[in-house]
């Protein structure tokens, strides 16, 4: 389990809510929600009074967590030996393109993939511009 935890593997420590703010509340009620046996299409819903961009965006950033912890209790079994490549299975193989470093889509071990991708996620969940910690101030052209 000490593998899982240590800060140089691709694991990222939860993104959290501030205390007291309306994401946190929203972050609360969606948890509450999820964890009540309830139909996951009443479990989603935007509460009335609530503005959509925020609930989108707390609900984007929990999955990134979730993502997260599932990813870290597997990536000491997939290295560059035993992931060679990242693949949807053997149809498909994903390459990496991020226009600075990686101008044209490149194959990678999946290990290298993921920790990029993971990156880049933190990166936009991180930037104000796209989900800012204002509550309302997200703009739909963003998400």
């Amino acid at each position: 389990l000490k593998q899982v935890f240590n800060k140089d593997k691709t694991f990222r420590p939860k993104r959290k809510f501030e205390p007291g703010t309306q994401r946190f509340e929203l972050h609360k009620r969606a948890q509450a929600s999820l964890n009540s046996g309830l139909d996951l299409k009443v479990a989603v819903q935007l509460p009335s009074g609530e503005d959509q961009n925020d609930w989108v965006a707390v609900h984007v950033v929990d999955f990134f967590n979730r993502i997260n912890l599932i990813y870290g209790t597997i990536c000491e079994f997939c290295t560059e030996r035993t992931c060679p490549v990242m693949s949807g299975g053997p149809k498909y193989e994903y390459r990496w393109q991020d226009d600075m470093k990686y101008k044209k889509p490149t194959a990678l071990p999946a290990p290298q993939y993921m920790n990029l991708l993971m990156d880049w996620i933190e990166v936009q969940i991180n930037n104000e511009t796209i989900f800012p910690t204002s509550v309302g101030k997200c703009k739909e052209e963003t998400l």
